[in-house]
């Protein structure tokens, strides 16, 4: 069973995040609470997330969390969304995704990104000093293409497990630099839009127009990712949606929390409220068919092969009633 709304598959990126009050252990029951729940209602993907010393967000060490999804979960693909490359060997990345791989056979996608998924100071303790900043992501991914490779004869060096195994590779980004890359390597795109949302037009756009088929892929295929709280009404779903909302209003004080307690009203300036509203403006909000014509909406502008959702409500369970609602207004083959 494929879940589908305008003919595009539908799947969910989770960053395992957990309000105040909440512990660790119980934030990775609820994401594979979700996984679990959403594998049954047809969803596509489950993609991880990652990032580092963030109070709140416990999605770091994203290959771990991944095979304890894909351990708990029968037949959904399970993805990073993704594995910032910069701050890994692209030897050791081609020896966990083996692993998990030959664990789950057919099950395991690789989404890369270039960006640190932290502050510069984290950034320094993680690649050292004079580590990657980022610019060689190129290359670090033609070298993790080889080490994936069949290997060749008298080739030395040799990822166990890893070498010869088809795992399919996606370019992530929130920039124009990553919608050239993956248009130039002939690979699957996803663009974060839930973050990025003023240049998911002209990312897409650039991907599509100068993209190069490759052995990987024969015509372009883009994600696109979007933030997304539904409930019964359009009303709930409003102030449910006020979580995202002073999130990233904090992210702009340098006073981030994950998943804050929703509230009627937040106390903003007009400058803060017009940023907030321009990072969120492909957020989808609403009750049933508010949130249906969002999706179809978003769907159309984007020409998108395929939406991966995630969501910011407070209470898990109206995270899980999410992406229920949006289930029940699918159709499914």
């Amino acid at each position: 069973m494929s879940l589908k709304v305008s003919g595009k598959p539908l799947s969910i990126l989770n960053l395992a995040t957990y309000p105040q009050g909440t512990d660790l252990p119980e934030a990775y029951r609820r994401v594979l609470d979700v996984a679990q729940k959403t594998e049954s209602w047809g969803y596509n993907r489950f993609w991880l997330a990652e990032h580092h010393g963030m109070e709140g967000v416990g999605s770091s060490a994203t290959t771990v969390l991944m095979t304890y999804v894909a351990g708990g979960t029968k037949s959904i693909r399970v993805g990073s969304g993704g594995i910032m490359l910069p701050n890994h060997s692209p030897y050791l990345i081609a020896e966990q995704f083996g692993t998990l791989e030959s664990l789950f056979p057919g099950r395991i996608d690789m989404g890369l990104g270039r960006a640190p998924g932290t502050d510069p100071q984290t950034v320094r303790v993680i690649r050292g000093h004079g580590g990657p900043t980022g610019s060689e992501f190129p290359e670090q991914l033609s070298e993790l293409e080889y080490f994936l490779s069949s290997p060749e004869p008298g080739q030395k060096l040799h990822a166990i497990p890893g070498q010869g195994l088809e795992i399919p590779i996606w370019i992530l980004g929130s920039s124009l630099f990553s919608a050239h890359l993956a248009a130039r390597l002939g690979r699957p795109y996803a663009f974060a839009g839930h973050f990025a949302p003023q240049l998911l037009m002209q990312a897409a756009q650039i991907y599509r127009t100068e993209f190069q088929p490759s052995k990987y892929l024969a015509k372009p295929y883009l994600m696109v990712g979007t933030q997304i709280i539904a409930a019964d009404s359009d009303e709930k779903a409003e102030f449910l949606s006020s979580t995202p909302l002073k999130s990233f209003l904090g992210l702009i004080r340098g006073q981030y929390q994950a998943d804050p307690v929703p509230s009627t009203q937040l106390d903003w300036s007009e400058q803060e409220e017009a940023y907030v509203r321009n990072m969120t403006q492909t957020m989808i909000v609403g009750g049933p068919e508010k949130t249906r014509t969002g999706l179809e909406k978003l769907i159309r502008m984007t020409n998108a092969d395929e939406v991966i959702l995630t969501t910011s409500a407070h209470l898990h369970s109206d995270r899980l009633k999410t992406f229920e609602i949006v289930q029940g207004l699918t159709d499914k083959s």
